[in-house]
C-alpha cells in the first residue's frame, strides 16, 4: 500500500471501526492503558473449547492510531485461535500501519494488539 492509502486504511477504521462495543457473555475482558496518552482500549474475546476466537470486540477511546489499531486487530483474529494471538508481534502493526506511520507512535499503534495478547495470557494461566 501506498502512503496515503495507508492513511485512509487508518482513518477507516478509526471513523468506522469494526467489532465496537462491550461483549456482554465474553470469555475474557482485558484493559490496555498508553500511560503516555492516556488512550485506553478494553477487548473482549469470547473463545471456543477449540481455542478459537468466536467474537472480539472492543472500547476505547484516544487518539486514531490506538483505536484504528484496536479495530484492525479485532477484525483480523476474528476466528483465529489463540495461539495466532500469541504469535503476533509488533511487526504485525509496523506491516498494517506502515513504518512510517507507527514506527514513531507504536505504543499507540500495538495498544489493542498488547491487551489482545495480555486477554490471551490470562485465559492461559486461568486455565492451568
Amino acid at each position: 500500500m501506498d502512503r496515503q492509502t495507508r492513511i485512509d486504511f487508518i482513518l477507516d477504521h478509526y471513523e468506522n471501526p469494526r467489532h465496537y462495543g462491550a461483549l456482554p457473555d465474553a470469555t475474557v475482558t482485558q484493559q490496555g492503558v498508553n500511560p503516555g496518552c492516556g488512550d485506553r482500549v478494553t477487548i473482549y474475546l469470547r473463545v471456543d473449547g477449540d481455542e478459537r476466537i468466536t467474537a472480539i470486540t472492543f472500547e476505547g477511546e484516544g487518539c486514531t492510531i490506538s483505536q484504528a489499531g484496536a479495530s484492525i486487530v479485532a477484525e483480523m483474529f476474528t476466528g483465529k485461535t489463540l495461539a495466532d494471538v500469541e504469535g503476533a508481534s509488533a511487526e504485525f502493526i509496523l506491516e498494517m500501519f506502515g513504518r512510517e506511520i507507527a514506527a514513531t507512535r507504536l505504543k499507540c499503534a500495538t495498544l489493542g494488539l498488547n491487551a489482545t495478547k495480555e486477554a490471551v495470557s490470562r485465559l492461559r494461566i486461568t486455565d492451568c
